[in-house]
């Protein structure tokens, strides 16, 4: 939880990981070029204070994560986002079984969400329905740029990628995480494209797409499609260091958001180990948008109280205590 001037935050970081990109588990050159890539993002959008060495970046573990979401964070509930980049990494990118130890020991502050590759057919099918039961998933991460074999990615809407949609249906898994935001290296640009977010939104009403890093660079393709898709909502990973790095590109980005999708379809998230809440947070309290930019609406606290938690709450039917919960007055999300 976080406070300042007398107004209370639940804080839900929807987008956490922890991952393993130490050249003892890279696969190829790939793995190298992947973390490295991350380590840049890192680097060049965190305030210099907040910047680790590399070394740290490539592996933290679990005390460290711990200590930087919940202790120094002021997040109150994450949710880990598996990433798998099983061509890239010997033992895969994001540490699953870590995460999801880690949440078994702690399920009132901590989700796991896994995730599947629809291009595994009728084996990958089987053991997402295996998955779903061991781990009680609520949701699942998709990585549509991801490699496997010859393919450099696939689209939501291909028929397998139907199938395994169908099957989170039957399974009760809701949430759709999909990375649709900028590239990382080696994957492709393209494969990252908004426009099969629509086409699926359509046709799985029962289904929340969670669209990542809010299609950035693609944000006015997401905004068009997310404003007409009610069950489309948009995470701040990558996003929010924009706040430090770029700030009227921040203000732009959050402006077009609340425009568009409005208050209650946007979702906090630190993207951890890229950035931690901390700072995150503090500064998306003090934000408000500059006053030669009257296109767009000042956010009030309220909005930010619903983006930083209470609307990822809903998602996940998280209990969040009756004095950080909006009054009733204020609309839809949490109350």
């Amino acid at each position: 939880m976080y406070e300042k001037d007398g107004e209370q935050y639940y804080i839900v970081d929807e987008h956490v990981h922890i991952w393993d990109g130490r050249a003892s588990n890279h696969k190829n050159v790939h793995g190298k070029q992947f973390i490295d890539c991350f380590y840049d993002y890192h680097r060049n959008l965190s305030p210099e204070q907040e910047v680790w060495d590399y070394d740290t970046y490539t592996y933290y573990g679990s005390e460290r994560f711990m200590k930087d979401v919940f202790e120094d964070g002021y997040v109150d509930h994450a949710i880990f986002q598996a990433t798998l980049l099983s061509d890239f990494y010997k033992n895969g990118f994001g540490q699953t079984e870590e995460a999801f130890g880690l949440a078994q020991r702690h399920p009132d502050k901590l989700t796991y969400n896994h995730a599947y590759d629809p291009r595994n057919g009728e084996a990958g099918l089987e053991q997402l329905r295996r998955d779903a039961e061991r781990m009680n998933l609520k949701g699942v991460k998709l990585y549509t740029a991801e490699w496997n074999g010859d393919s450099r990615g696939y689209k939501l809407d291909e028929p397998w990628s139907r199938r395994y949609l169908e099957e989170c249906l039957k399974l009760g898994i809701k949430n759709i995480h999909v990375h649709k935001g900028p590239t990382i290296r080696p994957l492709d640009r393209d494969a990252f494209d908004v426009a099969d977010i629509d086409k699926v939104a359509t046709d799985y009403l029962d289904l929340n797409f969670i669209v990542e890093h809010v299609g950035l660079p693609r944000l006015e393709d997401f905004c068009w499609i997310a404003t007409q898709e009610s069950n489309v909502f948009g995470g701040l990973a990558v996003a929010m260091p924009f706040i430090h790095a770029r700030p009227r590109y921040f203000a732009q980005i959050i402006g077009e958001l609340l425009y568009w999708l409005g208050e209650d379809k946007i979702l906090f998230a630190s993207d951890y180990a890229l950035w931690t809440p901390k700072w995150l947070v503090e500064r998306f309290v003090d934000f408000q948008i500059p006053e030669d930019m009257p296109e767009y609406a000042p956010i009030t606290v309220a909005q930010k109280k619903k983006i930083l938690g209470l609307n990822a709450a809903a998602l996940y039917d998280l209990d969040v205590p009756r004095q950080l919960r909006l009054p009733a007055t204020s609309g839809a999300g949490v109350r």
